[in-house]
C-alpha cells in the first residue's frame, strides 16, 4: 500500500467509525497515543478508541492528511480535522484543528502514532471555561517534560 493510499485508508476509517480498518494499518503491538485520550496499545484497543472512544462526545468526523514525508521508516504529515461535538456546552458547529501526525513505520505498518496538535483553538470553541483550558493545557505540558527528547531543554 502506498503512503497516500495508507493514509486515506486512516483517515476514511475514522470518519466511518471503523475502528477494524484503522486498527488493520498498526502492527499487532502498534501504540496510537491521542492528543486527549493517550495511548492506546494493540488493535483492538485502538480499533475501541476509534468506535467508542473518539465517538463518546462527537460525531460526524473530517480527517485530511496533507504533505506527507516518509524515508520509510518514519512518517509524519500536516493534517486538518473537524468534527461536531455532543457535548451540552459546545456549539452546533464544527470543531476544527490542525496538528502534524508522527508515525514510525515497520512493513507497511504503523508502530507507533503521535500527534503534536494545536488545540487550543477548539477548546475555545467548544465553550470550554477557562479553568478547564488551563487544565487541559498543564496536563499537555505535564507529559512534554516526560517526553525523553525533551530532557536537555529542562
Amino acid at each position: 500500500m502506498t503512503i497516500a493510499a495508507m493514509l486515506d485508508t486512516f483517515c476514511r476509517a475514522v470518519e466511518r467509525r471503523d475502528g477494524k480498518t484503522f486498527a488493520s494499518l498498526f502492527t499487532e503491538d502498534g501504540v496510537y497515543h491521542d492528543v486527549f485520550y493517550g495511548a492506546f496499545e494493540g488493535r483492538e484497543r485502538i480499533a475501541a478508541m476509534i468506535d467508542d472512544w473518539f465517538y463518546r462526545t462527537a460525531r460526524d468526523f473530517r480527517w485530511d492528511m496533507h504533505d506527507p514525508v516518509s524515508d520509510g521508516a518514519k512518517l509524519y504529515a500536516r493534517y486538518t480535522f473537524s468534527y461536531r461535538s455532543t457535548l451540552p456546552e459546545a456549539p452546533a458547529e464544527r470543531v476544527q484543528f490542525e496538528g502534524v501526525a508522527i508515525m514510525g513505520l515497520r512493513d507497511g505498518l504503523i508502530t507507533r502514532y503521535r500527534e503534536i496538535a494545536n488545540v487550543g483553538p477548539a477548546l475555545v470553541s467548544l465553550n470550554f471555561a477557562p479553568e478547564r483550558v488551563a487544565r487541559i493545557l498543564a496536563k499537555e505540558g505535564a507529559a512534554l517534560k516526560k517526553d525523553p527528547d525533551m530532557a536537555r531543554h529542562l
